[in-house]
């Protein structure tokens, strides 16, 4: 097979580096002098393969995370700043604003999604537009939460006003596969529950934030979002280990949040939110539906060229079908296009990771030498920067695409005749996010659920594993995810209920009232936000 990539588009060609000489900080945009590391994209704007330079980023260090770690710290103040002790309505104003102007941003950020990570250009348009309504769904899921606790209520002799507070400073890690979704369904809660964040973009997907970084500055107080650039360690190790973090979010690798996590001094109180690796399996039934199975199983496995913490990791299929299954879903891999990710109807594109490509075929090569064998035609070809999806029969337990999270082109198959293969290592395995059941006997689908709900956090019927839609609950067991994201979980994820209490009588009331009736407390308040 010989890889031809077509030419690029006038449209989509990278006409100038872009030079993010400056970091936000305290409400300001610093300029930087020091080191810059250059942004490179595995796509090749040459016939013969070369890296292409798309711009670089400042090399900050430690200082520069203390000063982020100041300025976030000093703008919380105990409790008492600006953004955390602000009305509700005028942090939603704030927000409005600042999506207002991102959305002005569509074209450029679109354009570097797919250049700096490699994502096709429908499913980039996706992405920022999937963020734009869940800011949207946001601010009405915080306007809903706050309409229900507009109120007071009594019991045994005590009146009580309950509300959701700050937890205090938030340290936002993103992901490379979603840099603007994922990392915004974590900091865009962070701030409307009156948080302040400390930001450090993914690595892959690090440039998209440039467009977005006067917006930042203009539409939140001062030290509210800080921006840092740079290694990870390198900065968000001091920032931890100062113990003045109150909540680590992050989604990305276990070892990352286990590093962080014990560099924390105070770690009863850090709070969680945490997305993390998951081996998602897909089950298929002797009564499936080969036609949808086959489609859904494709999708989950390979969008994003498998590169999705929701991915289907692992196929279990039925002795009974096994052979009509592996053959068909053989061809139709075989099928899928690949290309840049502008070329129309792409499926596959390149890996963002330079390192990846010669992963997958360490994978592949352990799993042959073990006894499976790549079913399909195209399966693992590789060049510099692009791997063909390898399907892999029969799977094993001591292969490592069997223990790893494969985060790429490459599906591992098993066989089974009884129901408890799966389910036993489902409950063996280290993750437990979601799973894709296909088939039709509900005598036979009902128990299955029954017990799979009691292994993982999302059941598909007939469907591959997905994130959305946002308001449905997103989290995982064991090792997969520690806390819940989703429009109305998130909000409740960074933040805690709190309440001012006060004994039913006259005193008391009257200064209950007078507040009520005053602007000297925005926390005591039953305004109804429209």
């Amino acid at each position: 097979m010989e890889f031809k990539f077509s030419p690029i588009p006038n449209h989509f060609e990278i006409k100038e580096t872009v030079t993010q000489d400056n970091y936000l900080v305290n409400g300001k945009l610093v300029s930087w002098k020091g080191d810059f590391s250059p942004v490179y994209s595995t796509i090749s704007s040459d016939e013969k393969y070369k890296p292409t330079l798309l711009g670089k980023i400042p090399s900050l260090g430690k200082d520069q995370a203390i000063e982020a770690l100041d300025s976030a710290c000093q703008a919380f103040d105990n409790g008492k700043g600006l953004w955390p002790t602000m009305k509700v309505v005028d942090r939603i104003k704030a927000m409005e604003s600042f999506v207002e102007e991102m959305k002005g941003k569509r074209e450029e950020v679109v354009n570097l999604l797919m250049w700096e990570i490699g994502k096709n250009h429908n499913d980039s348009k996706k992405e920022f537009d999937r963020t734009v309504d869940y800011i949207y769904d946001t601010i009405e899921a915080y306007k809903q939460i706050d309409r229900d606790s507009a109120k007071f209520q009594k019991n045994s002799g005590i009146n009580a006003h309950i509300r959701r507070g700050p937890l205090g400073v938030v340290l936002c890690l993103g992901p490379y596969n979603y840099p603007l979704n994922e990392t915004f369904c974590l900091l865009i809660p962070a701030l409307m529950m009156g948080n302040t964040v400390i930001f450090k973009p993914a690595k892959h997907g690090v440039l998209l934030i440039s467009p977005l970084m006067e917006a930042f500055q203009k539409h939140f107080p001062p030290g509210v979002v800080n921006v840092l650039f740079g290694r990870g360690r390198v900065l968000a190790t001091p920032i931890m280990e100062s113990g003045k973090i109150n909540v680590l979010a992050l989604i990305g690798h276990s070892s990352s949040a286990n590093a962080l996590q014990e560099s924390h001094p105070k770690k009863n109180r850090l709070r969680l939110v945490l997305g993390l690796e998951a081996k998602n399996p897909a089950i298929i039934m002797p009564d499936a539906d080969l036609d949808l199975t086959i489609k859904e199983c494709i999708n989950g496995s390979l969008s994003f060229n498998g590169q999705r913490c929701t991915a289907l990791k692992i196929i279990y299929v039925h002795e009974d079908v096994k052979d009509v299954f592996i053959e068909r879903f053989s061809n139709e891999v075989d099928k899928l296009k690949y290309g840049n990710p502008w070329d129309e109807n792409v499926n596959l594109t390149p890996l963002p990771e330079p390192s990846k490509p010669k992963y997958i075929q360490e994978l592949i090569s352990d799993a042959q030498s073990k006894g499976a064998k790549i079913i399909n035609k195209n399966g693992g070809k590789s060049c510099e920067n692009y791997v063909f999806p390898a399907i892999l029969f029969p799977v094993s337990k001591d292969m490592d695409v069997y223990k790893d999270e494969q985060f790429g082109p490459v599906v591992p198959i098993i066989s089974f005749k009884d129901i408890d293969t799966p389910l036993e290592d489902m409950a063996e395995s280290n993750y437990g996010q979601q799973v894709s059941v296909f088939g039709k006997n509900t005598k036979t689908l009902g128990p299955l659920i029954d017990t799979l709900v009691n292994l993982v956090c999302r059941v598909n019927i007939n469907s591959s594993c997905q994130r959305g839609p946002d308001i449905y609950p997103f989290t995982g067991r064991k090792d997969s995810a520690f806390s819940t994201l989703s429009v109305h979980d998130a909000l409740r994820s960074f933040s805690i209920r709190t309440f001012v209490a006060s004994k039913d009588n006259k005193e008391n009331n009257k200064i209950i009232k007078d507040l009520l009736g005053s602007d000297n407390s925005n926390f005591v308040s039953t305004d109804y936000i429209l």
